[in-house]
């Protein structure tokens, strides 16, 4: 599909667009992503369907503005289904307030459709939200919690981080530190299905995709911990019994204090148990609200739980 007016023009994303993309997101954040990061991230061949996004361009082939959803599946009791989540939302300053957010929106829904995507979630900033809520029809059903937890240490991370001849090093350190306890697995299965709610179905397929960002799988005593560092410890998903969860955090919190991490952070749906046991020993802040487009799933949008983990981000 190929929208057209006299300032700019609109197309669906494909493999050959992946490098407008790119340029788009340095304009807008000031830093190139990763090396390949979107051609792994937008790789969701596994779930039969790809590069479900359109791109604004100018009269000069200058991308402008994208919006699109990352295909993957969600499992709610005996029902899997085709789904996505909305990321990478990009609009070049200058053409701010011009409707194109609404727009590249409203025809990616469209392509949803007709794509057999029966669900759409999202995690969306401040500047995207009332755009969403507002002017798209989104559904809200939670809002995602952030416990903070400060670590007692020197900031190495940061302060190598600084300077980019020190960034190498610290991996190495951090690889050192790390190995002790890494398994050899790309991520972790998905708990809350197991509990009885609704999430991403954390297959072998979707944690091999996954890997498009550099995270860890840690035995910590009697817990397995998702990890990604990236301006302090980040847990992407915790599995641990209410006996150990002390004694783990503990030994997570002298592991981030070796690797020079000021703070240990999870971000996890309320209501869930592992929300619980966080809440019995730290304090909480709201997050990302969480939002959905249904377009016949079926499925309680109530009942599906979210972890750091499943933000793409993450």
């Amino acid at each position: 599909m190929e929208n057209t007016n006299k300032e700019y023009s609109i197309e669906r994303l494909d493999a050959g667009k992946l490098p407008d993309l790119e340029a788009l997101h340095t304009l807008v954040y000031k830093t190139p992503p990763a090396k390949d990061h979107y051609p792994h991230k937008y790789n969701t061949s596994y779930t039969g369907v790809e590069y479900v996004g359109y791109i604004a361009y100018n009269t000069d082939r200058i991308p402008l503005a994208y919006y699109g959803v990352i295909p993957c599946l969600i499992r709610y009791q005996d029902k899997t289904l085709l789904s996505a989540q909305s990321g990478d939302t990009m609009t070049n300053p200058l053409y701010r307030y011009k409707g194109l957010f609404v727009e590249l929106s409203t025809i990616t829904f469209e392509l949803c459709k007709a794509s057999g995507i029966r669900l759409v979630f999202g995690f969306p900033n401040q500047n995207s939200y009332h755009g969403a809520v507002h002017k798209l029809g989104w559904k809200m059903t939670d809002t995602m919690e952030r416990f903070s937890i400060p670590v007692k240490t020197l900031p190495v991370e940061s302060l190598f981080n600084r300077f980019g001849w020190a960034k190498a090093g610290y991996r190495k350190y951090a690889k050192w530190v790390l190995n002790k306890y890494t398994l050899p697995h790309h991520g972790l299965s998905n708990q809350f299905l197991a509990e009885g709610y609704g999430g991403i179905y954390r297959d072998d397929l979707y944690l091999q995709y996954r890997t498009y960002s550099p995270t860890r799988v840690l035995a910590i005593g009697h817990a397995l911990v998702w990890i990604r560092i990236r301006g302090g410890l980040g847990i992407g998903d915790f599995q641990v019994s209410e006996l150990h969860f002390e004694e783990a955090m503990q030994a997570l919190y002298k592991v981030a204090r070796l690797l020079g991490l000021s703070q240990i952070s999870f971000l996890v749906s309320p209501g869930t148990p592992i929300h619980a046991l966080f809440s019995s020993k730290y304090n909480s802040e709201p997050s990302f609200p969480v939002l959905f487009q249904d377009f016949g799933s079926g499925i309680p949008l109530d009942k599906i739980k979210f972890s750091f983990s499943d933000i793409d981000i993450f």
